[in-house]
C-alpha cells in the first residue's frame, strides 16, 4: 500500500493560500514541490487544481471535486476523497512508486491528516493574511525525521525551512 504524503508550503499563522492563489512567490520552494512530487500522482482538490490551472508534468493529477460537471483534459476527476485515495494507490502502483502526494488544499489536508504517514512542510517565515490554514499538528503524533534550510533564492519573497515528519 502506497504512503500517503501531505506536501504543504504554510506561513507562521498556518496560512497555505489567499483568493484563490498562494500569498507568496517562493520560486525555489516551487521547484521543491517539483522534485518532491515528480513521477507520483497528486491529489488535490478542485481550488488548489484551479489556483494551478493545467496537470503538472511529469506526475498524475487526480482532483476531487463535487462539481459533477467539472472534466478537464489529462486529469483524473473524483467525486470523493476515498475514491482519489483508490485511484492514487491504484495509479501509485502502476508508476511504480509507494506515494501518493496530497498537496491541498486546507479541506483536502484536515480530510487526510489522521491517515497521513508523513508530511513534507516547507514552513515559510511570513505571516500573510490568508482565507485557506494547514490544520494544526498534534506534534506528540509526528517526528521530524529532517530539517533543512533556511533556504532563501533571489527571487524568494522570504526564507523557509523545509520539515519532513513522519507519523510517531
Amino acid at each position: 500500500m502506497a504512503k500517503i504524503v501531505l506536501v504543504a508550503a504554510v506561513a507562521r499563522n498556518g496560512a497555505i493560500g489567499v483568493k484563490g492563489g498562494l500569498p507568496w512567490r517562493l520560486p525555489s520552494d516551487l521547484k521543491h514541490l517539483r522534485e518532491t512530487t515528480w513521477g507520483r500522482p497528486m491529489v488535490m482538490g478542485r481550488k488548489t487544481f484551479d489556483s494551478i490551472g493545467k496537470p503538472l508534468p511529469g506526475r498524475e493529477t487526480i482532483v476531487v471535486t463535487r462539481d459533477a460537471t467539472f472534466a478537464r483534459e489529462g486529469v483524473h476527476v473524483v467525486r470523493s476523497i476515498d475514491d482519489a485515495l483508490a485511484l492514487g494507490h491504484e495509479r501509485a502502483k502502476a508508476m511504480g512508486v509507494d506515494e501518493i502526494m496530497v498537496v491541498g488544499g486546507g479541506e483536502l489536508y484536515r480530510a487526510t491528516l489522521d491517515i497521513a504517514d508523513r508530511i513534507v512542510l516547507s514552513e515559510v517565515d511570513l505571516a500573510p493574511d490568508g482565507d485557506a490554514f494547514f490544520p494544526e499538528l498534534d506534534m506528540r503524533r509526528w517526528r521530524e525525521v529532517s530539517r533543512t534550510g533556511p533556504l532563501r533564492g533571489e527571487k524568494d519573497e522570504a526564507s523557509f525551512i523545509v520539515r519532513v515528519l513522519e507519523r510517531a
